[in-house]
């Protein structure tokens, strides 16, 4: 909390000298740091698409491929395109499909653009548990819009990322222009 001197410090018995760092608690986030985020009930991305779009955070949906924000993102904005089909390589990918996740990412660089002006974007998927993937058997293409000076002592010191914005108010946005 901050008064008219600056910022409250707020003292704990037994936790040495009090400082004058804010604190952003996120306990939310703890259930995906300990790795106890996913529940044993099958592919999530397979059961996305059966919910309502405001529930699963879709933000669009076509013939092979639907796009979603992802629950734990990096930015504001940070979407994937995903393949209905439970299908874990880029390689298995149809040519149907694969043309519909390369126009569904361009689309999506698009619409955030517009939405929020990213300055670049990080896109990319993780093939294997091996290389980050978090859900590895449901290949999914990651769009995560980048801005200057987005990255800072947070994540890295931290392990906690601010975002300035809900979920479901970046879908509404996003989806509404797609």
């Amino acid at each position: 909390m901050t008064g008219l001197d600056g910022p409250e410090v707020v003292g704990q018995d037994g936790v040495g000298v009090p400082d004058a760092l804010q604190r952003l608690w996120t306990p939310h986030r703890l259930a995906y740091v300990q790795g106890s985020k996913k529940p044993d009930e099958g592919c999530p991305f397979c059961r996305l698409p059966e919910k309502s779009d405001e529930d699963a955070l879709i933000i669009a949906r076509g013939k092979t491929v639907y796009v979603v924000l992802n629950l734990y993102p990096y930015n504001p904005g940070h979407l994937m395109a995903v393949p209905y089909r439970h299908v874990a390589d880029y390689t298995d990918l149809t040519p149907e499909e694969t043309v519909e996740v390369a126009e569904f990412t361009q689309h999506a660089m698009r619409v955030i653009r517009e939405v929020s002006s990213a300055h670049g974007f990080n896109i990319g998927m993780n093939q294997g548990v091996i290389a980050g993937a978090g859900i590895a058997a449901h290949l999914h293409q990651h769009v995560v819009p980048r801005w200057g000076g987005d990255a800072n002592f947070m994540p890295v010191i931290g392990h906690t990322k601010v975002l300035p914005q809900l979920l479901g108010e970046t879908r509404q946005l996003l989806a509404d222009a797609w």
